[in-house]
């Protein structure tokens, strides 16, 4: 039996059936279909949230089912609820329609150790993957599925979901996994063998970079959106550090704070020119980036041709080419003119603006429009927030919204 893969670029052909003994997934297309409610319970419980690719949406995986969210304007866009439980994986794939599901412990109907291809404008099934533990992360772009299991990544073509790739990685219980999603790039990271290491595969350019970013274990990642850019925290949470991932070039270090904190989230505004962070500490964290990338800052100075042949190089020259001067700096120590004798801490860049929030909520931040951030908290939580782009500090709440007790439906 054969189906279809609605895109937002069209019609695919999808999934033969067929099977991978090796790591027992089996991949198919003609499933059983999750028995959704009519009406939601009034008892939901919020699971997971997480952005979509470019953060203009998130999706919040509830114990009925699960929930999109538009972030400018604020509004529910669609809901499903179902009666065999709720998801604790939903991801999205742009603004279309097709989601990759992961049952949460309680759900009756899919456990925590398979992945749902749903289309929701079929409002069926259009692919299923099996393992034998549990899934820890799934990532989409629109030509691969990448699934994540503590000691294995899977890389599948979208188009017939057939497996591309395997990847071992240290212990990964996070499901640690960043993709980029320019059309013309396919970088992808994770950890790597080793503590504190992250492995870069250039699969456009059948390239391997292993990055030592850290001494201790990685807690969280994100790349650019064309992928040439890493940014790190490890689980002390202290230090956050930006890379160059075709030759794993260390290019800036920016410090949260000296306690030990666990970082729930990072990410970086569409022209690389700040990073958010966010922390078990209740604070969002807002740093200015000195990083210049070909075809935003740089694009008056490098041709598009260019800007990849400048990452390529090793020299320090090219170091010189990826840092330019900022307008907005962010702050250091006073005794940073003793760089070099008295310790680190001394000579870090602190963060340029700050949101606080709540210590006892997990939140996620992202970079909206116009010098703004939107947070998600794990208590159903929503804010928009704006900073001041030349002279930082506290940031200014513009809107608050409980999400999932809002009385508006879609219509």
């Amino acid at each position: 039996m054969s189906s279809t893969v609605s895109t937002s670029q069209g019609f695919l052909p999808q999934a033969r059936h067929g099977s991978f003994e090796s790591s027992n997934v089996l991949a198919s297309s003609s499933l059983g279909q999750p028995d959704l409610e009519s009406n939601g319970s009034n008892e939901v419980e919020l699971i997971s949230a997480s952005w979509n690719q470019d953060y203009g949406c998130f999706a919040a995986g509830t114990s009925h089912g699960f929930r999109i969210y538009n972030c400018e304007p604020f509004k529910e866009t669609f809901r499903r609820d179902l009666k065999s439980g709720g998801f604790k994986i939903v991801e999205m794939l742009f603004r279309c329609n097709i989601l990759a599901l992961v049952g949460a412990d309680a759900n009756s109907q899919y456990p925590p150790n398979k992945v749902l291809i749903w289309d929701d404008h079929q409002s069926r099934c259009i692919g299923e993957f099996s393992f034998r533990s549990e899934v820890r992360s799934v990532k989409l772009r629109r030509d691969r599925i990448v699934i994540v299991l503590e000691h294995k990544l899977y890389v599948y073509n979208f188009m017939d979901l057939k497996l591309l790739h395997q990847i071992e990685t240290l212990a990964n219980p996070r499901g640690l996994c960043c993709l980029s999603h320019d059309s013309n790039t396919f970088v992808l990271a994770c950890p790597g063998l080793h503590r504190g290491q992250v492995r870069i595969e250039h699969f456009g350019l059948n390239v391997t970079k292993f990055i030592n970013a850290h001494d201790s274990h990685i807690a969280c990642l994100t790349l650019t959106m064309d992928g040439l850019l890493l940014a790190t925290a490890s689980a002390r949470g202290t230090l956050i550090r930006i890379f160059n991932t075709m030759d794993g070039t260390r290019l800036q270090e920016v410090r949260r704070g000296v306690d030990r904190a666990e970082i729930y989230g990072i990410a970086l505004s569409r022209n690389v020119q700040w990073l958010a962070v966010s922390s078990d500490k209740g604070t969002v964290h807002i740093f200015s980036l000195r990083v210049r990338v070909a075809g935003e800052d740089s694009s008056s100075h490098l041709s598009p041709a260019q800007g990849p042949s400048l990452l390529e190089q090793n020299s320090s020259s090219s170091l010189d080419g990826l840092i330019s001067a900022s307008t907005s700096a962010n702050p250091g120590s006073s005794l940073s003119f003793m760089r070099g004798v008295l310790p680190k801490y001394f000579s870090s860049e602190w963060s340029f603006a700050q949101f606080h929030l709540s210590e006892d909520t997990e939140y996620i931040a992202a970079f909206a429009s116009q010098n703004t951030v939107i947070i998600v908290g794990m208590n159903g939580s929503f804010y928009r927030c704006r900073f001041d782009p030349v002279h930082g500090g506290q940031m200014l709440q513009q809107e608050y919204v409980r999400f999932l007790q809002t009385e508006s439906r879609p219509g």
